[in-house]
C-alpha cells in the first residue's frame, strides 16, 4: 500500500450515439412531455450535448421542442423537484 494517488482506471467508455438517428426519429414532438422529460435535469435545465450524446442537429430540435412545450405550458420553466 502506497500513499501515492494512483490514477483510477475507468471500467470502460462507452461511445455516445444520437438517438434520434438509431431509431430513424426525423420530427420531435413538443407535445410529447414525458420524451422531452429526458432532456431536462432536475431543476428544469436543458442537458448538454456531451452528456446525452445527441448530434448537433437534433440538439437543436429538441431545445427548441422544449421551448415551444414550456411557452405552452407543458413543461415548467423552473422547478424544485422535476423526476
Amino acid at each position: 500500500m502506497t500513499l501515492v494517488n494512483e490514477s483510477v482506471q475507468r471500467v470502460e467508455n462507452r461511445k455516445k450515439y444520437c438517438r434520434f438517428k438509431k431509431n430513424g426519429i426525423r420530427y420531435i414532438d413538443y407535445k410529447d412531455a414525458n420524451f422531452l422529460l429526458k432532456f431536462i435535469n432536475e431543476q428544469g435545465k436543458l442537458l448538454p450535448r456531451r452528456l446525452t450524446g445527441t448530434s448537433l442537429k437534433f440538439q437543436r430540435k429538441v431545445s427548441q421542442a422544449v421551448k415551444k412545450a414550456r411557452h405552452i405550458g407543458l413543461l415548467p420553466y423552473v422547478t424544485d423537484s422535476l423526476k
